[in-house]
């Protein structure tokens, strides 16, 4: 049974406290960023028989999925807010473009260094390759923020990152691959 849309004020309180319930959702492969702060929670829709949250996976495959979406109704649930559904979109596709200024902070100070901005004025991305020597688009090491950086694996613990190594302080740290 589909949910029927309501014509509700466009910032009511519950999606206003929605969204702030939402910002505390942390990522399950990243637990420094909240689900908001990732920019996967594109929407919160209010209906007459509940709430729809809009998500956009990271990627397709990502086995994270199902868990953020587990997570995210739960917490609706748990402050009261719900009933609550969640619909998955994957148009457009997810860009760490979408990552907010304080995730990239705190992804930062959890010692990932955050991807670039990759979009262009056309919005096309780039598709880039690189070699393990130190060039303009390595990432600076979020430990002493060091330039002198060398990728050592083109995918970290998952595969949205990159492992570095700093040659300054000789510490290991995982890059958030821009896409």
């Amino acid at each position: 049974m589909g949910l029927a849309a309501v014509a509700p004020a466009p910032h009511s309180e519950r999606i206003r406290s929605a969204w702030a319930v939402l910002d505390k959702v942390l990522d399950p492969e990243v637990p420094a960023l909240s689900v908001c702060d990732l920019g996967i929670v594109r929407e919160v829709i209010e209906h007459e028989d509940g709430l729809e949250v809009v998500l956009t996976p990271t990627y397709s495959g990502c086995p994270a999925t199902e868990v953020i979406e587990h997570d995210v109704l739960q917490a609706i649930e748990s402050a009261g807010l719900g009933p609550a559904r969640a619909t998955l979109r994957r148009a457009p596709a997810w860009t760490t473009d979408w990552i907010s200024a304080e995730g990239r902070r705190r992804l930062s100070d959890y010692g990932i260094a955050p991807p670039g901005a990759v979009a262009r004025a056309d919005g096309a991305v780039p598709i880039r390759f690189f070699g393990r020597r130190i060039d303009a688009n390595t990432p600076s090491c979020p430990r002493c923020g060091s330039g002198e950086t060398e990728r050592l694996s083109a995918f970290g613990a998952t595969a949205c990152k990159a492992l570095y190594r700093c040659l300054a302080c000789r510490e290991p740290f995982e890059h958030f691959k821009p896409i």
